[in-house]
Order: C-alpha cells, then sequence, then structure tokens
C-alpha cells in the first residue's frame, strides 16, 4: 500500500477526478440531445400525419370539385346547344314573319290568314324568347359557379404547395438534427473507447510487476497449474498468494473509479482436451472451468473485492489459445482468464 502511494505521488497531480467530471458533464448533454431528438421526432411524426390526413382530405375534395365541374361544363355545353337551337328558330321565325309582313303590304287577298299568321309566329317568338331568356340566365348561373369551382381549386392548390414546403422543411430540421445526434453518439464512443483504454492500461501497469501473471490484449492470463491442483477446482496457496495480491490491486484501482461507471471483471475458466474420468468430482470439463472460475469469484469476494462487480464463466476446451494437441499447447490452454468489461 504504501508503495503504490508512493508511485501516485511520483506521478504528480491526478487528473482523474477532472476526467471524470467531463465525462460526466458529456453523458448529461448526449441524454439531454436524445430526448430532445425523441420529443421531436415524436412532435414532427404527429404533424406530419396530421398533413397526411389533411392532404388527403384535400386531394378527395380536389377530385370531386373536378368531377363537379366536368358535369357543369357539360351541362353548360346542353344549354348552349339549346340556345343555338333556339337563335335559328327564332331567326327563322323572324324571315317568316318578315315575309308574311312583305305580302300584307303587297295588299295579298289573304290579309286575315296572315294576320292569323303573324300572331300565331309572334306568339312562338315570345314563347322562344323566354325559353332563350331562361336560357341565359342559367348560363350565367353556371358561369358564376364555374368560376367558384374555380376559386376553390386554385385555394385548395395554394393550400396543397403550402402543405408541402412545411413538410419539405420539416423533414430537413429531423435530418439536421438526425445529423447533429450522430456526431453526438460518436464523440461520446470516442470518449468511452479513450476511457476504457486508461481503465486497462491503470491495472495493467498495477500488475505488470507481478510473476506467474500474462497480459494478453485486455485479459490477464493465470496459468491452472499455479492456482489448482490437477482435477480440481480447491485454490492451493500458491494461488491464494497471486489472488490476494489481484484483490488488493483491484480494490486500489476501486476506489479511484466513480460509482456511476459500470465496470466487471469476468473470470473465465478454460480446460485442455483431454476428457475427464467420470469417477471423480467433475463429470466433465465443463464442470471443472466453470468450478475453478466460482473459486476465484469467491476468493476474490472474501478479500474485500465488492460482488457486484465480479462474474464467472466456465468455456471447458472450447476456446484454446494454442493450437495442437502437444503438452506445451495443452499448458497453454488450461488457464485463468481475467478480463474487465463495461456492464
Amino acid at each position: 500500500m504504501a508503495l503504490a502511494r508512493n508511485r501516485r505521488r511520483e506521478r504528480g497531480a491526478d487528473y482523474w477526478p477532472g476526467f471524470v467530471d467531463a465525462l460526466s458533464t458529456l453523458l448529461i448533454a448526449i441524454m439531454f440531445l436524445l430526448t430532445v431528438f425523441v420529443v421531436a421526432q415524436f412532435v414532427l411524426s404527429r404533424e406530419i400525419s396530421g398533413k397526411d390526413e389533411v392532404l388527403n382530405r384535400l386531394n378527395n375534395q380536389i377530385a370531386e370539385l373536378t368531377q363537379m365541374l366536368a358535369l357543369e361544363k357539360g351541362g353548360k355545353a346542353d344549354l348552349e346547344d339549346a340556345l343555338a337551337n333556339l337563335q335559328s328558330s327564332l331567326d327563322t321565325s323572324e324571315k317568316e314573319r318578315s315575309r308574311l309582313q312583305s305580302l300584307l303590304d303587297a295588299g295579298s287577298g289573304s290579309s286575315a290568314q296572315a294576320q292569323a299568321k303573324i300572331g300565331e309566329l309572334s306568339g312562338k317568338l315570345d314563347e322562344q324568347q323566354q325559353v332563350s331568356a331562361r336560357a341565359m340566365s342559367q348560363i350565367d348561373l353556371l358561369n358564376q359557379q364555374i368560376a367558384a369551382l374555380r376559386a376553390q381549386i386554385a385555394a385548395v392548390e395554394q393550400a396543397l404547395q403550402a402543405s408541402e414546403a412545411k413538410d419539405q422543411s420539416s423533414q430537413a430540421k429531423i435530418a439536421d438534427l438526425g445529423r447533429r445526434l450522430n456526431v453526438a453518439l460518436a464523440q461520446k464512443v470516442q470518449e468511452l473507447n479513450r476511457y476504457r483504454s486508461d481503465f486497462f492500461g491503470r491495472l495493467r501497469e498495477i500488475l505488470s510487476d507481478r510473476q506467474n501473471i500474462r497480459i494478453v490484449g485486455d485479459r490477464f492470463v493465470f496459468q491452472s497449474e499455479v492456482l489448482f491442483p490437477s482435477g480440481g477446482a480447491d485454490m492451493n496457496p500458491a494461488g491464494q498468494d497471486e489472488m490476494a495480491k489481484l484483490a488488493l490491486a483491484l480494490i486500489d484501482l476501486a476506489k479511484e473509479i466513480p460509482p456511476d461507471i459500470n465496470w466487471v471483471l469476468r473470470v473465465d475458466g478454460h480446460t485442455d482436451n483431454v476428457q475427464l474420468s467420470g469417477n471423480g468430482r467433475y463429470p466433465d470439463n465443463w464442470s471443472l472451468s466453470a468450478a475453478r472460475a466460482v473459486s476465484v469469484v469467491k476468493f476474490l469476494i472474501s478479500k474485500g473485492v465488492p460482488a457486484d462487480r465480479l462474474a464467472a464463466a466456465g468455456f471447458g476446451e472450447f476456446q484454446p489459445i494454442a493450437p495442437g494437441d502437444t503438452l506445451e499447447a495443452r499448458a497453454q490452454n488450461r488457464r485463468i482468464e481475467l478480463k474487465l468489461t463495461e456492464r
């Protein structure tokens, strides 16, 4: 313990609290951005869904107005045809009246008959003029209705264009928010990877002078012969000494780690490919590797390492690190691995 304190004094100022504060601030900022993004997604999705419903209603109204306009145009065309026919009949009547009047003026002997004919034609002419007036009034009404329909269609098209422009603006906002969130998440991943590297480096520094410990990447490897007797899972005195040193190092390191950092030391048991006889305490290599991992975990707990920071796993002979079936390869595969992970 005194040696560890002297080493910390030699290293100078402790930047760890400032690093943790910066990381905590970054986590709070990321959580805030995530919350804003989720709320924005919800609000924008609600707004877009409402716009889609309004757009569908507007499209339906346009279809109905278009159909009504087509019908009104057809009615107008029929009335125009009828008006043309009436106008033609009126012209014919006028010609006939003129002819009869000329005959009357010429002193025809059948003036009475001509007068009767003129009166009949005048009555028909009046009827045709009334029908023509009614047709003209209907045409004016149709023109007014067509103008109103065109105004409604223009208003609907304008509202549709405004809705499409607003929808494009909303999509742009969502894309920009997603981009900023991705950048923030990428920065967060970089910070976590940097912290994990520092975490492993500190533990390597503490355990670098320990014999019978090999450091392979982010794992600390003990050969099973150092800790356990052949075929057994009860730790021998030499193994207990090694694990006691590791427990002290973990306890010292845990004091410097903030409680909100969820780290776990996973203890993995491995065996060689030689099958057990089945007459002993453990029926197969699975059971033996798991029992050895549990034995290490329980010993570390007994030395003060928090139980919620430990996990045990047995892999049997199915994850060898040395290929082949030689004595040397089997010896390397019989091992206990300690690996720091994030929970």
